[in-house]
């Protein structure tokens, strides 16, 4: 939260807070009553750019921010170890390079057995990992262990609780019997091929078991290990700056003498690894226009992230700066509250920068926006489904911007949550999702689209590093 951000301070916000008290802000209108021109369009043209001249649809923002990340030339697929793949995304096929399983085996502890019972037993069992066994012949059995090769000749594998020997050595079938079987009172059958897992049973070789574009999640390493895979070909993370804006922050310690702890230098970088970023640097600019430059025409990330300064202010320095380089702005401001002075722009041939406003939720905003879909470009990985709930209770919506509010999901409902302003982050600490509220708010009832957050649909993403 920084004063380069007070033009979010808006309508938008009047009715948060109304909501958070459980009524109007003294003085505010009546919601049905309230001006469609923000506080901060008063201002003059620097503020009024965030609202409505110039800015872009917030499903086109996004749009944009993905056909950004196909127009450039994207890292190139490399091949890593399985220790190193959890979180990346496959480049290539995962092809058999051999049938699963690679030989006939058990797939229970018993016996092995050839032809119908009883059978006689062979005094030397087989284990897993042991060499081909012996051929067995009819009426014949050996002891096995899960995951045994089946002896050549082995018809059957009776399970230990359905089998016993006699005195003489023997191996009878105990197995249990349906009341309507053919062969009630009779000597139980035992099936062909039962419990063994054959050759090829769950793939061959040369098949393709996963496509590419797949997220590597521990089953899939589990997978790859198992078909022989000791490194598998994936897209590389894209490499994220971020750069903490504003002199006005503190690294530590309470709040004092007009100052205020720094919140997204700690929240953005887990966040941007959780959207699929290796975050190579936090840097802490402060209202230096000179360092600003420096920083970004030295970086060699794919993406850079900027903290607040997105507006026009005497120490916003993010438009001058962009100009200085020489950069393509590709969005400048989002029809969305909070967040609306948010920015896209291309600073490289294969680089590009967001800029996030100052204050926390509506750096969340931001990076849902315009950071989520170009990292997740970048990343090869697919587009989330879009998925929807039912509100619980009615929800305050922009007369003219798409609303993000944060919302818990409650069996098939989604609670808004209050403390949902641009400068708050108690809503989003205990949000699952993101709710997308339309022009003039949400009903009870009405569905609504969903932003996941990603340690709410997938929490093992959170540890992808």
């Amino acid at each position: 939260m920084t004063r380069r951000d007070a033009e979010e301070l808006d309508v938008e916000e009047a009715l948060a807070v109304a909501n958070d008290r459980g009524g109007r802000p003294p003085g505010a209108p009546h919601p049905s009553r309230a001006s469609s021109t923000p506080r901060s369009a008063e201002k003059g043209p620097a503020s009024a750019k965030g609202t409505h001249h110039g800015a872009t649809p917030w499903p086109e923002a996004r749009a944009l921010a993905d056909r950004a990340a196909r127009s450039i030339r994207r890292p190139t697929p490399v091949s890593v170890t399985l220790d190193d793949a959890l979180g990346l995304v496959l480049a290539a096929p995962l092809t058999a390079l051999t049938d699963l399983p690679s030989f006939d085996s058990s797939a229970m502890d018993g016996w092995a057995v050839a032809g119908p019972g009883p059978w006689q037993v062979r005094r030397n069992g087989v284990l897993a990992g042991h060499a081909q066994p012996e051929p067995l012949t009819d009426g014949e059995a050996v002891r096995i262990a899960t995951g045994a090769r089946v002896p050549p000749g082995a018809t059957a594998v009776l399970r230990s609780e359905h089998g016993r020997t006699d005195e003489k050595g023997r191996l009878h079938a105990t197995l249990p019997q349906a009341p309507d079987s053919a062969h009630a009172g009779g000597t139980p059958m035992l099936g062909h091929g039962q419990d063994i897992r054959p050759r090829g049973q769950e793939c061959r070789s040369g098949d393709q078991l996963l496509p590419l574009g797949t997220l590597v999640t521990p089953a899939v390493l589990g997978l790859a290990a198992a078909a022989g895979y000791d490194t598998v070909t994936v897209h590389p993370r894209p490499r994220a700056e971020v750069l903490v804006l504003g002199d006005e922050l503190l690294t530590e310690g309470r709040p004092r003498d007009g100052l205020i702890r720094d919140a997204l230098g700690p929240m953005l970088p887990p966040w941007l690894r959780a959207l699929g970023a290796e975050v190579t640097a936090v840097r802490r600019i402060g209202d230096d226009a000179d360092a600003l430059y420096t920083a970004l025409k030295n970086s060699s990330a794919d993406l850079i992230v900027t903290t607040g300064g997105t507006a026009a202010g005497p120490v916003d320095h993010v438009h001058p700066t962009l100009r200085r380089l020489g950069a393509e702005l590709l969005v400048d401001g989002v029809q969305v509250r909070p967040g609306h002075p948010m920015l896209l722009a291309h600073t490289g041939e294969t680089q590009h920068l967001v800029g996030l406003p100052g204050n926390p939720l509506a750096a969340v905003s931001g990076l849902l926006t315009l950071a989520e879909p170009l990292l997740r470009t970048l990343a090869g990985r697919a587009a989330p489904e879009p998925f929807a709930l039912p509100l619980q209770d009615a929800v305050h919506g922009h007369p003219h911007d798409t609303r993000l509010i944060p919302v818990a999901l409650r069996a098939d409902r989604a609670v808004p949550l209050h403390y949902n302003g641009p400068a708050m982050l108690r809503g989003i600490a205990a949000a699952d999702a993101l709710a997308v509220v339309p022009p003039g708010g949400g009903r009870p009832g009405q569905e609504l689209e969903l932003l996941d957050l990603p340690w709410a649909a997938a929490g093992i993403q959170v540890c992808f590093t």
